[in-house]
């Protein structure tokens, strides 16, 4: 192999390597994101629940 063909070779690896890199860090931007998503969600629906309310029928007549 020539030293043109090894260079190729070690450019391609080293964008396959930052591509990978690239991809790893966006996933984990993502998960970050995902996790705030499903936290707030949860903190929603804590503060929406009122336990006192539908536990009893008042009828007047």
């Amino acid at each position: 192999m020539d030293i043109g063909g090894i260079g190729a070779l070690v450019t391609g690896q080293s964008s396959s390597a930052l591509q990978q890199q690239v991809g790893i860090a966006v996933l984990g931007k993502e998960l970050d994101s995902q996790q705030e998503n499903a936290q707030s969600l949860v903190q929603m629906m804590e503060r929406s629940v009122q336990p006192h309310l539908g536990g009893s029928i008042d009828i007047r007549m």
